[in-house]
């Protein structure tokens, strides 16, 4: 068999898979489909410092290759995801990330902060690209400074593994990963949802209730291989792969264009042991090449 084993700026991964924030509960809730402790990572949902209602229904929708999404980062807070689910995942022998959004630099460091005190949690997922109040509704990471100054102040608050979420909804997405790794990223993490809308054309009305929201699934594929191949160019730091993989050879074209690991997400709503399979898949497809090590493709493009 092929060493499949990566790593993440020091996180120690049994193979390059993991399951995207947002798609896969806090883990447990696969349990039952899934041996968690087969795939190398887990990024639990998003977690804000505060409980989040999340946005009206309906918040989800079919699109051709893919689904719009404008759930609105519906959790319980930080406080809740330490007391409560924490204890039941802490001890899972696999690498269990945090994802963090915020409304404000200072949001996103106490919550960051908090996390940073649970023993068992090695890494967090910084997700940038939440709505910045105080900048009247842009998203943190379209801008270099933006995303700066989120990164900055989280890492001053966080001193493990600190992984950030791009936005693909830049003009330079590169311009962007080499801002937040100046500001102390450990790795970058892309691509978050592509914006889209979908209309009701009997109602005359948007599917979604916010009327936009993000899309995934394998109709953005393209353009996250893009994203992935530019960035792992422009950066010294480690980048992880994600937007509409569906099976192992969809995991190896991202690993070609530069990710030292990836995420599956919408997947997981289709086949909930996707991930497994993947890991597996990207095994067999080394051994059948002659790759003696997943090393070996990595950025070979």
């Amino acid at each position: 068999m092929a060493d499949i084993r990566t790593n993440i700026a020091g996180l120690a991964m049994k193979n390059p898979v993991m399951t995207a924030s947002g798609t896969f509960g806090y883990g447990m809730e696969f349990a039952d489909v899934v041996n968690l402790e087969e795939i190398g990572g887990i990024i639990v949902k998003g977690t804000t410092l505060h409980p989040r209602e999340g946005n009206d229904y309906p918040r989800m929708a079919e699109t051709a290759s893919g689904m719009l999404n404008c759930v609105g980062l519906q959790n319980k807070g930080v406080d809740y995801f330490c007391q409560n689910i924490y204890p039941e995942i802490k001890d899972l022998k696999t690498n269990v990330i945090v994802n963090v959004s915020g409304s404000s630099p200072e949001d996103y460091a106490e919550c960051a902060r908090r996390i940073d005190e649970l023993e068992n949690i090695l890494a967090i997922e910084l997700n940038i690209s939440c709505p910045n109040v105080k900048q009247g509704g842009m998203a943190f990471g379209v801008t270099c400074e933006g995303a700066r100054t989120v990164v900055e102040a989280v890492r001053k608050a966080y001193h493990k593994t600190l992984i950030v979420k791009l936005s693909p909804n830049v003009t330079s997405i590169a311009d962007i990963a080499k801002a937040v790794e100046d500001a102390g990223a450990d790795a970058v993490s892309l691509i978050n949802t592509l914006m889209g809308m979908a209309i009701d054309i009997e109602r005359r009305r948007p599917k979604l209730s916010i009327s936009t929201g993000g899309l995934s699934g394998p109709a953005v594929k393209p353009v996250a291989v893009r994203c992935v191949w530019q960035v792992a160019k422009a950066v010294k730091i480690p980048v992880v792969g994600l937007g509409g993989i569906m099976n192992a050879e969809d995991a190896i074209e991202f690993l070609m264009a530069g990710a030292s690991a990836i995420e599956i997400g919408t997947a997981n709503f289709i086949d909930p042991s996707v991930s497994e399979k993947v890991a597996q898949g990207v095994n067999d497809w080394l051994d059948k090449h002659g790759c003696k090590s997943v090393k070996e493709i990595i950025g070979v493009i």
